[in-house]
């Protein structure tokens, strides 16, 4: 049986031909518009379509003009069914057939029928009138075109606004967090040296809770700073002389709370010497330490997180691989864009505003290495890690340079 794409944009008459056709044994593929009906044909090779010529997005004759511009069509069967359009300049523009509604249901899928056979009607003469009205028609598409351009580029230019705006968002508020934060962490660390006073037990229980909800805060606030600096192009990197194995070793030391509370084995691969770089370490350190929090997050508890460096010829390389479910090939080439969350629902299991991995492959590739994943997972300490593994890399001296979006 044959494969017919309907495209109409009423329900009801996509109900009732699908009816028909089915009842043949025929398989029918919906439509609701025109730009949706051209999509579907060059996807599923209809072996007819039939196409209402008042639709939305593309109408009809548009919709035939487009699809007769494709080989691939050429000899398929297009039938207007339609209560406005014209028989004349339907054939006109590459219709086979033509059907008024309201469709007789009695005769319909034989007419369809027909058509699939190779039925097609006789060639008709046009006249001077036809003529002027496919001038006009083609006329009016033009038109349709122009003023979708013109729809998409007003579109295009809000959209550009709204960035602007959104920019200005995040530098003004990473600003008005950070001026009140500085004097709650100063009075913060005051207390909890007891400069002020001597405390109690429950009281220094008290301020390592605040200090802990502080240091998140904080946390959210220099993403913020950074997806400002990455949304701007504006990252800007403070270079010196640093040792790559002692950065990643303080970077871990800062998650040891984070290991022991939810009863994660921490491997790690290091080399026992030092690794002599020019780089900008404080930014290096927090792109190591946003991956490794999100090894830590997607971990089931118990679970492992390696770590392990090496040294290649012009490059340092950390790699950073866990026992979590790792990230679906379908959500893979996402997952390093600004706000993308695999769970971005308000329910999801997992905290943070998804802004991590896109700043951490920018600190990279600004210190002239890269941020990968590895969809293969690894094997660190001799132990094959199959969850998610990404690969850190950084030049051993970093260009001078401002990363660029």
């Amino acid at each position: 049986m044959a494969r017919v794409l309907h495209i109409e944009d009423d329900p009801r008459n996509r109900l009732l031909v699908r009816k028909l056709l089915l009842a043949e044994g025929h398989e029918v593929v919906d439509a609701a518009d025109g730009v949706e009906g051209v999509r579907l044909a060059l996807a599923e090779r209809p072996d007819l379509v039939l196409v209402d010529i008042n639709i939305p997005g593309l109408d009809g004759y548009e919709v035939t003009l487009r699809l007769r511009t494709e080989a691939s069509l050429a000899q398929v069967p297009i039938i207007a069914i339609t209560a406005e359009g014209d028989r004349e300049t339907s054939l006109a523009v590459g219709c086979d057939g033509f059907l008024q509604k309201p469709i007789d249901a009695r005769k319909f899928a034989q007419e369809v029928g027909r058509y699939l056979k190779g039925f097609r009607p006789s060639l008709v003469s046009f006249s001077d009138a036809t003529g002027e009205r496919l001038r006009m028609q083609s006329g009016r598409i033009v038109a349709h075109l122009e003023q979708k351009v013109s729809e998409l580029s007003s579109a295009n230019e809000r959209l550009r606004d709204m960035d602007r705006l959104r920019i200005e968002f995040y530098r003004n508020v990473s600003h008005e967090l950070a001026t009140p934060l500085t004097p709650i962490v100063g009075y913060l660390r005051m207390l909890a040296d007891e400069e002020l006073g001597d405390l109690n037990k429950a009281q220094l229980k008290a301020l390592r809770a605040m200090d802990d909800s502080v240091r998140r805060l904080r946390g959210v606030l220099d993403n913020l700073v950074d997806v400002t600096a990455l949304e701007t192009g504006k990252m800007r990197f403070f270079h010196k002389e640093y040792d790559f194995v002692d950065t990643v070793r303080r970077t871990l030391a800062s998650f040891a709370d984070k290991v022991d509370d939810r009863k994660i084995t921490l491997l790690e691969e290091l080399p026992k010497g030092g690794l002599p770089g020019h780089a900008d370490a404080d930014r290096l350190g927090r792109a190591i330490g946003q991956i490794l929090d999100n090894a830590i997050k997607f971990t089931p508890e118990g679970g492992i997180v390696g770590v392990s460096v090496r040294s290649h010829e012009s490059t340092y390389e950390i790699m950073i691989a866990d026992t979590g479910d790792g990230v679906a090939d379908d959500r893979a080439a996402r997952i390093f864009d600004a706000f993308y969350q695999v769970d971005g629902s308000a329910t999801r299991s997992f905290g943070g505003v998804g802004v991590g991995l896109a700043i951490a492959r920018k600190v990279a590739r600004g210190l002239g290495g890269d941020l990968v994943l590895v969809p293969e997972g690894a094997t660190i300490e001799g132990m094959f890690l199959g969850g998610a593994a990404f690969s850190l890399t950084v030049a051993k001296r970093a260009p001078q340079a401002v990363a660029e979006p």
